[in-house]
């Protein structure tokens, strides 16, 4: 009995997803809750768990693709004495509620003399062979690739057809063999496989040819390439950049934005930093200046709730939580990722201060989840990492208030009447203004300011 697995929404109303590389492969033994793959969405990379215990039958759509969710993405065979004849209800992801799509299977073309399929967007399966992968038939373009796959090869193989490039795509040029996660390489360094003559076994393009057709790409140009658009590059936006380009589009023409800059004194916080950093609560952890400023966010929130609220459009209202999800903007090579602390306010700075580092690290590494990125509340971009003294940052969508963090470095300053070196900052606060007014953002500027200009404030507090 065969069983399809159906891609989940993973998110809170993701539509579709990205296979980023397959984790199993055909004829392997999988258990309940075995990884199968590893799929990004328009918010995270998410490794998706088998529903279902049996041998991996088929992978309906090659690591790169976009599938929509509800979309078969693999069977696996639960075993039995036949598949069964009626379709089967969507499997879950487990840990998720159930959905109602049903998925059909795929009509197995049986021979040349079977009717055509009456899909348009399918086309009669073609087969590669490829020799290092024990010469299993290849699935290409979501087609299956079952009896008919042999006939091909046994007809390829009579009329001594080269096996290496036997499978074409949409530009009629032979597809090139690679595996998964060397084409996930080659489109996060930018290389066109296109181009490359593979070094492995019967012509596959290896990780060592796409690193050095990176290390020199000029070597991999075409010698008769037009000189029309040389060296124009085109990059398919998905995922988290899709996500996010769609969410900032509508945050900058959604919301009004006012943004307010601060430059700021902040010698004594980079002294209290460095005598944290020496104290045992704070063993193993990185004390920075950004936790320095987000607790004097946290403190200033305390003071001016309103801030912290977002605005509901279907009811005209505007909703002030009863606590804070402090958002950190994260800078990833899949985009821009804001997850946020939950409850960061109640968090001693010890905590705090291991929360951000947990964030930032699987953020990083690409592990964030949907839900730790979900119902934030305000947001800091620390654009000082980057050497840059502030900007002026558009909003995350469902939030009123981002508070941009430039570098910190010495510059002449006015202190106690003379001219001195100090280490200083500038703050930028963009707000929405339907929410937040001139006189409130002020306010909550000058009091985030205040506590870093001497911490010794936050006490009053």
């Amino acid at each position: 009995m065969r069983r399809a697995f159906n891609l989940p929404d993973v998110g809170e109303g993701l539509t579709d997803g990205e296979i980023l590389q397959w984790l199993v492969a055909v004829g392997d033994e999988v258990t309940v809750n075995q990884p199968l793959c590893e799929v990004e969405t328009a918010k995270a990379a998410v490794e998706l768990p088998s529903p279902f215990a049996g041998r991996v039958a088929e992978l309906l759509h090659e690591a790169g693709s976009t599938v929509d969710v509800g979309t078969p993405i693999i069977t696996i065979d639960t075993g039995g004495d036949a598949a069964p004849a009626a379709p089967e209800r969507t499997a879950n992801l487990v840990g998720y509620g159930p959905r109602t799509t049903e998925a059909r299977r795929r009509p197995r073309r049986t021979g040349a003399a079977e009717a055509p399929v009456s899909a348009p967007t399918e086309r009669a399966p073609l087969l590669a062979t490829v020799p290092d992968l024990d010469t299993k038939p290849v699935r290409h373009g979501g087609l299956e690739m079952g009896r008919a796959a042999e006939a091909h090869a046994a007809e390829a193989a009579a009329v001594q057809a080269p096996p290496s490039r036997a499978v074409r795509h949409g530009t009629g040029r032979p597809r090139p063999l690679a595996k998964p996660p060397v084409r996930k390489l080659a489109r996060t360094r930018g290389v066109d496989l296109d181009l490359l003559t593979g070094s492995g076994p019967g012509g596959v393009i290896t990780r060592a040819d796409v690193e050095a057709a990176a290390a020199a790409p000029a070597a991999t140009a075409p010698a008769e390439a037009p000189a029309a658009g040389e060296g124009e590059q085109r990059i398919p936006v998905t995922g988290v950049r899709k996500h996010t380009a769609a969410a900032m589009v509508a945050s900058a023409f959604t919301a009004p934005h006012v943004t307010e800059f601060l430059t700021v004194d902040v010698t004594r916080s980079m002294k209290l930093r460095d005598r944290l950093a020496a104290r045992p609560e704070f063993a193993g952890v990185k004390v920075s200046p950004l936790l320095l400023v987000a607790k004097a966010l946290l403190l200033a929130v305390g003071r001016y709730p309103m801030v912290n609220s977002r605005w509901e459009e279907a009811t005209r209202e505007i909703v002030v939580p009863g606590h804070v999800n402090l958002g950190i903007a994260a800078a990833t090579p899949r985009g821009l990722l804001v997850p946020n602390v939950k409850g960061a306010e109640r968090l001693s700075l010890p905590d705090l201060a291991r929360a951000l580092a947990e964030l930032t690290e699987t953020a990083r590494a690409g592990r964030t989840s949907p839900a730790d990125m979900g119902g934030g509340t305000i947001t800091i971009t620390n654009v000082g990492v980057f050497g840059v003294d502030t900007g002026t940052p558009i909003l995350n969508p469902g939030e009123s208030a981002i508070l941009a963090f430039g570098t910190v470095r010495p510059m002449p300053w006015v202190h106690k009447g003379r001219v001195r070196p100090r280490q200083v900052t500038t703050l930028a606060l963009s707000f929405d203004h339907r929410v937040v007014d001139g006189e409130l953002g002020s306010r909550f500027l000058a009091e985030i300011g205040a506590v870093l200009h001497d911490p010794a404030a936050a006490l009053a507090l």
